[in-house]
């Protein structure tokens, strides 16, 4: 049987017992018993007779589609919360044409029961309409920040291999730009923290490289 296991962050290799080619589909199983079909891309190392191998999901599911799930499941809550902020909101006002005369609870008289309970009922039905409006609008910020999330590029993806150029070509630039004094040094330390940029994107470059790339 073939399983996940945890290489860096965001990245899992298929820890396999058995050799495999590159580009060849196999069934992963994760911790929970469920299988993946994937793709077999690099044998990144091999330890007490198994073989780790880079893989992606046959299906296409990456990070990006896992937020955007996330961002579609926090709308669907959203829209469902207002719903029923809309409902409690209705039923506070339901005997808004007698509460609005205002006038006091006649104590001892057969309606004051009635009067109380409309008065309870429409302030309680208020507030469950608030706190549904509420929970609304966190459903909505949770979603835009997954939405946001849905454009990653990680280690977990191919694509990260021309990502992680680009973004080290463009640091290094930086780095040369603020060695040179070309580019104004905005504080002491820009010239270490630039430095500290190339350095680590050129390992996630050389990491990104070994996982995808042809090797």
């Amino acid at each position: 049987m073939n399983t996940y296991s945890k290489y860096v962050p965001n990245v899992f290799l298929a820890k396999c017992s058995e050799k495999h080619e590159k580009g060849e589909v196999i069934e992963v199983t994760t911790k929970y018993g469920k299988e993946n079909e994937c793709i077999v891309f690099n044998l990144i190392y091999e330890r007490d007779g198994f073989y780790y191998y880079s893989i992606v999901r046959a299906d296409g599911f990456n990070v990006q589609e896992w937020a955007k799930q996330r961002a579609e499941r926090r709308h669907e809550w959203a829209t469902s919360a207002v719903q029923k902020s809309s409902e409690y909101y209705n039923k506070s006002n339901k005997d808004k044409d007698f509460l609005s005369l205002s006038e006091p609870i006649k104590v001892g008289h057969h309606s004051e029961k009635r009067h109380r309970k409309a008065i309870d009922d429409a302030w309680n039905n208020m507030g469950k309409s608030v706190q549904f409006d509420e929970k609304a609008a966190e459903h909505e910020r949770v979603a835009k920040y997954w939405e946001q999330r849905a454009n990653t590029i990680n280690l977990s993806m191919p694509e990260s291999i021309d990502f992680y150029e680009h973004k080290l070509e463009v640091a290094q630039k930086y780095h040369e730009a603020v060695k040179s004094g070309k580019c104004p040094r905005s504080h002491s330390y820009a010239l270490t923290y630039a430095k500290k940029e190339v350095n680590e994107l050129q390992k996630k470059y050389e990491l990104a490289k070994t996982l995808w790339g042809d090797v």
